[in-house]
């Protein structure tokens, strides 16, 4: 599956693995919220309540999407967060891995706190 994300400077476009979690996600699309910041990692509520999935990683390659349980949320890494060691991409807590950013992730660096976010499924 394939998802677009948009905010107000940009978009981009992510490949989902076939998981329970990215499945419980494409039942919510489309999606708005509102965009959040922490280091190099954008996030921002689902309004999706899943349980943690048993592979969920805490540390993850940039571009990965993952899916934050304790915050329903996802979460976009893009670069070091405050608690990565060195340049790691280290979330808050072990998330649920969904998929990958297609392209260069670094354009999540123009998404700024307080964006309005959406979230659509793109049509095969």
């Amino acid at each position: 599956m394939q998802i677009r994300i948009s905010w107000p400077s940009g978009h981009l476009t992510a490949t989902l693995n076939d998981t329970p979690t990215a499945q419980a996600l494409a039942k919510a699309l489309p999606l708005s919220s509102t965009a959040y910041t922490w280091g190099m990692e954008v996030y921002f509520d689902t309004g999706v309540a899943v349980s943690r999935e048993t592979d969920a990683r805490e540390v993850v390659e940039p571009g990965t999407v993952a899916f934050w349980t304790d915050g329903d949320s996802l979460a976009l890494p893009y670069g070091p967060t405050p608690i990565s060691r060195g340049d790691e991409c280290r979330l808050a807590s072990p998330c649920n891995v969904l998929g990958q950013v297609d392209g260069d992730a670094q354009i999540l660096a123009t998404v700024r706190a307080g964006d309005p976010v959406r979230v659509e499924s793109v049509d095969e």
